[in-house]
């Protein structure tokens, strides 16, 4: 809540003046993270507890928020209305989790003392003058959406504009220009490993829009468990109440329908005013998340080997979370989202949302946990179960590597307005829990294991072989190997084709040297210091990067390796001509490199345009084919067909008046 505030805050036993423009969160200790072994029969119980914690700090956060007038006027307020009703409903509910598993276990110990929250005051970072202009407070330059005003008036329930469009952020400091990050030193390449294959599956990026507030991972049978929504793809029967049974039987978006696994993570919204059909829902604006869904340009989905050993299998209905949905107040240890944009990928961020320049596109990634414990498809914590690799691809001890999933998903929005608090342009934001304040260090991403078994077996045995493989790869063409082939070639190596500017901007050019997914260090200006995990647990080194350096299409280029672009509602960019197919690259989409087209020995048309496929809403064409450029518009293809069509008829009327002469001699 980024409000001016005064209160005596001594749950944690200290008072705490809370004044000034600092933005002001309940800190909560997090019970789930603490449960690493939890019976059983134990589970069901134990996850609708941990759901109702949930709930109960999202409900104080609330009332915090819409009382900070009271809080303001009375000291004690904040404690005596909020703080400790929270810990007295925290305790109860800390009490069931610990009988719960009392009866079937032994009782945990120590989690009584994880009732009590307290106030956290996180000072924002003044703006510096702008054109001659005086720097503005934290409170009035830093309002990260709307300003008040605006606010009201775009019909935010009476929410005020401070700190983001519902009140409690972004807010200014939470951006950092990508310019300004350093890239991160090369590390030694892994493809030279034992499992050097990728494996890529193409899902499309939810066009047909399939959202909820669910978790069906952290809390299952519980309607709005996650507080804040969504995207999801591949698996269409996500939600809070799929049974494993659900999620076999369901249909998938995915091009090859092997794959009904579900892939999901919190939705990008751009703070503009935008009533979204959860506007006035528990998830949505009840809990600030509140603006435009932002759909997803490109979404690659690759699978990738360890530098060290060979991969076995996967276990189907193996759960997965990367990142942490709470690090603003948990801390780093378990954050795990890197943020960059097209063109700048050897540049990564952790606790920032990065500012892209002109023809550039926000870039989102999250590579998940590679080593597996060999026995578990989930834990309590939904933790334990899985690791992280060293940095040369090591597991702990009784892990085994599994094929590492790496998501990368790139929009096209434009780098907010700042000065204004993004009101000439939209700051824009994840979905978090509401206390969370929207900060880019809570981002994560959800995994599900919903690979049929001989299409498991396939990608272990491509990854293992050192193949590329997968319903999303060998789309690219013959690019040069670092994204500037001739006249725009097809997708290279590293980046797609086109010889433009340095930084592999939509009008083609070269991608920096690194993988596009490579994470870096996040740079010196921005706080906390913390380094990208990546292929290895979160750490403070920088990880190893263990798949191929290739790129995707960039605006009407020709998709890389990667898979294939998918077309969806309309870019929140002002509309601009697109090029044509292959003029050029925008970053390098996740894959490996394409084997270069079959020679054609006849000549063939270059048409004038490219016109996309029809958009089932699944990211494929009727059929579950791999969407594929149409070239030409319809009066071109019958020009091209008349001439062909008039010489056949000329040959066969020449046939005719031989057979007659014939007959006639």
């Amino acid at each position: 809540m980024a409000a001016n505030v005064y209160a005596s805050a001594t749950s944690n036993g200290e008072a705490v003046e809370l004044t000034g423009g600092g933005s002001v969160t309940i800190d909560c200790p997090d019970v789930g993270n603490s449960l690493t072994s939890v019976p059983e029969g134990a589970k069901p119980e134990v996850d609708r507890e941990l759901a109702l914690l949930d709930e109960q700090i999202a409900a104080a956060y609330r009332q915090l928020q819409s009382q900070a007038q009271a809080v303001r006027q009375d000291p004690g307020f904040a404690d005596n209305a909020v703080m400790n009703p929270l810990k007295e409903k925290r305790g109860a509910t800390i009490g069931r989790i610990a009988e719960a598993i009392d009866r079937d276990g032994d009782r945990p110990d120590g989690v009584d003392a994880l009732a009590a929250c307290s106030l956290r005051i996180t000072e924002e970072q003044k703006q510096p003058e702008q054109d001659g202009q005086p720097e503005q407070d934290g409170q009035q330059g830093q309002n990260a959406g709307q300003e008040q005003g605006s606010a009201q008036e775009s019909g935010q329930n009476g929410q005020q504009g401070n700190g983001g469009q519902a009140g409690n952020g972004p807010v200014a400091g939470d951006y950092v220009d990508i310019k300004t990050a350093p890239a991160t030193q090369q590390l030694p390449d892994p493809r030279s490993g034992p499992s050097r294959g990728t494996f890529v599956t193409s899902c499309g990026v939810n066009a047909n829009g399939l959202f909820n507030s669910d978790n069906v991972i952290v809390a299952p049978g519980v309607t709005n468990g996650a507080h804040h929504f969504h995207d999801y793809i591949g698996n269409q029967s996500n939600n809070a109440f799929a049974s494993d049974d659900d999620l076999a039987k369901a249909e998938t978006s995915c091009v090859d329908q092997g794959d009904k696994s579900t892939y999901y993570w919190p939705v990008l919204r751009l703070q503009n005013g935008t009533q979204e059909q959860d506007a006035n829902s528990p998830g949505g604006g009840v809990e600030g998340n509140a603006g435009e869904i932002v759909t997803a340009k490109q979404v690659t989905l690759t699978f990738v080997g360890n530098p060290r050993s060979k991969v076995t299998e996967m276990p189907r209905l193996l759960r997965v979370i990367t990142g942490d949905a709470k690090a603003f107040v948990n801390g780093t240890a378990n954050a795990n989202a890197s943020w960059s944009c097209t063109g700048f990928e050897d540049r990564q961020l952790k606790d920032k949302y990065p500012l892209c320049p002109a023809g550039s596109d926000v870039v989102r990634t999250f590579r998940f946990q590679s080593c597996w414990d060999g026995a578990n498809i989930d834990s309590a914590n939904h933790r334990t179960h899985v690791a992280f690799a060293a940095a040369d691809g090591t597991c702990p001890a009784g892990f085994e590597a599994v094929p590492q999933l790496v998501q990368r998903i790139v929009y096209d929005v434009d780098a907010p307005s700042l000065n204004d608090g993004g009101k000439t342009t939209p700051l824009f934001a994840v979905d978090s829990f509401p206390e969370q304040l929207h900060k880019p260090v809570t981002d994560h991403g959800d995994f599900i294991n919903v690979f049929d078994e001989k299409l498991m077996r396939q990608m272990v045995d491509c990854i293992n072989e050192g193949r590329t493989c997968g319903a999303g790869a060998g789309d690219g063409g013959n690019g040069g190997d670092n994204g500037n082939g001739d006249n725009g070639g097809n997708g290279g190596d590293n980046g797609g084709g086109g010889d433009g500017d340095d930084n592999g901007s939509d009008d083609g050019g070269q991608q920096p040297s690194q993988s596009p997914e490579a994470p870096a260090s996040e740079p010196a200006t921005t706080a906390p210091a913390t380094t990208d995990p990546a292929t290895t647990a979160p750490a403070t080194t920088d990880p190893v990067d263990t798949e191929p350096n290739t790129g995707n299409a960039g605006d009407g280029g020709v998709p890389g390796a990667g898979g294939p672009t998918v077309d969806t509602k309309p870019s929140p960019k002002a509309a601009t001509s697109a090029p044509a197919a292959g003029s050029g690259a925008s970053g390098g989409e996740i894959g490996t490199p394409a084997t270069a087209p079959p020679t054609v020995s006849t000549p063939v048309s270059t048409p004038a345009q490219t016109t996309p496929p029809a958009d089932t809403g699944t990211g494929t064409l009727p059929g579950g084919t791999e969407p594929q450029a149409v070239q030409g518009g319809l009066a071109e293809t019958g020009a091209n067909l008349w001439p062909g069509a008039l010489g056949a008829l000329l040959v066969i009327g020449g046939f005719v008046v031989l057979r007659r002469s014939t007959r006639g001699n």
